[in-house]
């Protein structure tokens, strides 16, 4: 490893642009730590989600440091558990959102699937961690600037973890800790193309009010994956055609697809190419165009080109291959 005059340490640390070039510049020898925020369960591509971070996490590219749900829905405690058992990391902790919040069933009852199914820790929504508690459990543990948050799912843990309060875990006022704790936010949220400003993407819209204010105060950098880039790439078909056996992750894909006309070439897939980027960075993937997130009331959302804290991504590899690198993590095996 090259070393570096602390001079030339301190011009790196408080140059933005250089900044963001650390965030997605990865280290082979240094695991992503990330933690998972999904609402598992109104669609199924969280499962793939999960699944292809499972995969890159077996592979050595990650820790996952905890799992947690932005949905009050009654199975998705146990849904995340059936996935983390399923693939030999039953101790990874789960959370829930135990306040006030969105709840959503499943309309396709694949989480009532596995859970019946499959082994799994975590029995209900009340045997799993609060989710801010999590949160702030987690990070205060962890070193500064080495964590990225992946959020697929609503930003109702997020407005909430900015505005907790410090407790038995750290002093620091949930900002701070952010702040402190965090080097990367990367979400599944808002629009970007021609429907910019109209358009009411879902994980945005449920909870409009925490997506305001999480995206108002934000103290660290931000890449949005947004509606129009999951749309275009669609996953799922290889591992429902596949010889695997007993996959709770084959279960759901070969379940749902048939289910909606609209996937039969695979299901889109929002949630896994913003965990993706979390995991591996953009830059081999996808362009950036820089800025900043204006959430309207109505969960609709703006951009304002002359921000700095945020990127949305653009397509450059061909959707073929980022549909390829996303079904080959989506058949991983559970590691021996």
């Amino acid at each position: 490893m090259k070393k570096y005059s602390s001079l030339f340490i301190a011009f790196i640390f408080f140059n933005p642009f250089l900044s963001w070039q650390k965030v997605n510049a990865r280290k082979t020898d240094k695991p992503a730590n990330i933690i998972f925020d999904s609402d598992m369960g109104p669609d199924y591509d969280d499962v793939g989600a999960l699944a292809i971070l499972h995969a890159m996490a077996d592979n050595g590219e990650c820790n996952i440091l905890a799992t947690i749900s932005s949905n009050k829905n009654s199975l998705t405690a146990p849904a995340l558990s059936v996935l983390n058992t399923y693939f030999k990391s039953p101790d990874i902790p789960v959370g829930v959102i135990k306040g006030e919040g969105v709840s959503i069933p499943c309309s396709q009852k694949w989480d009532s699937m596995i859970v019946t199914n499959y082994p799994h820790a975590i029995k209900t929504n009340e045997e799993a961690y609060d989710a801010v508690k999590l949160y702030r459990k987690i990070l205060a543990a962890q070193p500064d600037q080495s964590v990225t948050i992946v959020t697929v799912g609503f930003l109702t843990n997020m407005a909430n973890l900015l505005q907790s309060k410090p407790d038995e875990f750290s002093p620091l006022s949930g900002k701070e800790l952010i702040g402190k704790k965090v080097k990367l936010l990367v979400s599944m949220a808002g629009c970007f193309n021609n429907n910019i400003g109209t358009f009411r993407e879902f994980n945005l819209m449920k909870d409009a009010a925490a997506s305001k204010t999480a995206f108002n105060k934000w103290p660290t950098p931000v890449i949005f994956s947004g509606f129009e880039i999951g749309e275009k790439i669609h996953t799922g078909l290889p591992i429902t055609k596949s010889d695997i056996k007993h996959s709770p992750v084959k279960d759901v894909f070969a379940r749902c697809i048939p289910l909606d006309k609209n996937d039969s070439n695979g299901r889109m897939s929002w949630d896994e190419t913003a965990v993706l980027v979390a995991v591996r960075g953009y830059e081999k993937y996808f362009g950036v165009v820089n800025g900043k997130i204006i959430v309207n009331n109505d969960g609709s959302n703006n951009w304002n080109k002359k921000g700095t804290r945020d990127k949305y991504l653009t397509l450059k590899m061909p959707v073929t291959q980022l549909q390829d690198t996303i079904n080959k993590l989506m058949m991983h095996l559970p590691k021996e």
